[in-house]
């Protein structure tokens, strides 16, 4: 491995694992400590973009690189084709020298050399020739999701909605107003040169959005708990859920635990809140978020959804709300590298998955009682299609209300939600 990594070897060994084996980069891109905001636009540009990087291998070169100069390559094509605040000088030539401390570098780098410099001479060219290019290539988008939204939304939306995940996501947090007044926390953040902007979503929950470049943990209030980070996207479930001081609730996917908490201000910290998800890592994070936000009356629980009888025993809900595992396809913008690892035989996997779970956790409920079943998806098969198809085979249930965001019209991530009540 390459000494005194440079930052673009850094960012080229992130995409060259995500390339080599669909890794998470985010979780790579948390562990930089040295010029991270460079990094993670890199990063995260070239997973979005990777289509069109392909389209321009196959243009320019005659034979397919190696995984790791396939990786400098597209760090160094990103900066050049979308990157104005670069050095074309110092994109090109750091990002060769990432590339000349591997094996079979000297070669690779004359290469990459090469096709940056024609890059640089041909950038107005190629971009050009770019929007000649099918949709799917033009918005960096896997040609199987493109033509499901073109025939889901019509063309128009579909082009809409890949443009929104092209697009840097805010950051945006929800005031909990259990624990702060909002007035008082918005001149808080005035008082720390903090100027936020409320999301047009707002309504029983307040959403601001950070301006850009703002540490969360600095912003006023964070480890008070004021706020937690969180898309007014979410919201869509919690509403038909609708829970209520006294009652018996179950969270039943609930890491991070953003829903947790907005229920949890929902019920004034009145009846019972159980949060459980079956991972210990996610564990992990529901602990964290609810000591910050003090929220020591909700019980925590390891389990799977798909067993929950198991976990549960006799233990009956009123409301349960299920926030199932899922394509992702409504938070693209979010998780750029989602979009690669969509097929339809991912989807079959995950719609059965999703089945087992609504099927499990419903023999959970009271008489009465209700559940929402909810994904940050767009696909009709995880969402209107299975709660159609499950009520006809569930008689005893029906189905009282649906809500959906859809991001270019909202503005905010993709959901839908199913509320569904025992009869």
């Amino acid at each position: 491995m390459a000494q005194n990594k440079n930052s673009r070897l850094v960012a080229a060994e992130i995409v060259f694992q995500w390339l080599e084996d669909q890794s998470f980069p985010d979780r790579q891109l948390a562990k930089i400590q040295n010029d991270h905001a460079f990094i993670l636009e890199v990063v995260n540009g070239v997973v979005r973009n990777g289509e069109i990087f392909q389209w321009l291998e196959n243009k320019w070169l005659r034979n397919e690189p190696e995984l790791f100069f396939k990786a400098v390559l597209w760090v160094g094509l990103y900066q050049l084709l979308f990157m104005n605040n670069v050095e074309e000088y110092a994109a090109i030539n750091e990002t060769v020298n990432a590339a000349k401390g591997y094996p079979n570098g000297t070669g690779a780098a004359k290469m990459i050399n090469a096709v940056l410099r024609r890059a640089q001479r041909e950038k107005d060219g190629v971009l050009k020739d770019l929007k000649n290019q099918p949709s799917h290539i033009q918005l960096s988008h896997p040609q199987f999701l493109m033509d499901r939204w073109v025939k889901t939304y019509g063309e128009d939306d579909a082009i809409e909605l890949a443009k929104w995940n092209n697009t840097p996501p805010s950051t945006i947090l929800r005031i909990e107003q259990s624990r702060v007044d909002a007035a008082e926390f918005i001149d808080k953040l005035r008082e720390a040169d903090i100027e936020p902007l409320m999301h047009p979503y707002s309504d029983k929950e307040i959403f601001l959005i950070l301006p850009r470049g703002v540490g969360v943990r600095k912003v006023p209030g964070y480890e008070e708990g004021w706020f937690t980070i969180q898309d007014p996207a979410t919201s869509v479930s919690v509403d038909l859920l609708a829970p209520r001081p006294g009652e018996t609730v179950l969270d039943a996917c609930a890491a991070p635990g953003g829903k947790t908490a907005m229920m949890a201000g929902r019920m004034d910290g009145r009846g019972e809140l159980i949060a459980m998800d079956m991972h210990d890592d996610r564990i992990d994070v529901l602990k964290e978020n609810q000591k910050r936000l003090n929220l020591d009356w909700i019980e925590i629980v390891k389990g799977d959804a798909r067993k929950a009888e198991a976990v549960f025993g006799d233990r009956k809900f009123d409301a349960i709300l299920l926030d199932v595992p899922c394509l992702n396809t409504g938070v693209l913008k979010r998780r750029a590298d989602a979009r690669w690892r969509i097929d339809q035989e991912r989807m079959d996997s995950i719609v059965d998955l999703q089945n087992a779970i609504l099927t499990a956790c419903s023999k959970l409920l009271k008489e009465k009682g209700r559940i929402v079943y909810s994904t940050c998806s767009l696909e009709p098969e995880e969402n209107e299609e299975l709660v159609s198809k499950w009520i006809r085979d569930n008689p005893d249930f029906r189905l009282v209300k649906t809500g959906k965001a859809f991001p270019p019209d909202s503005g905010t991530d993709g959901a839908f939600a199913a509320l569904l009540r025992k009869k």
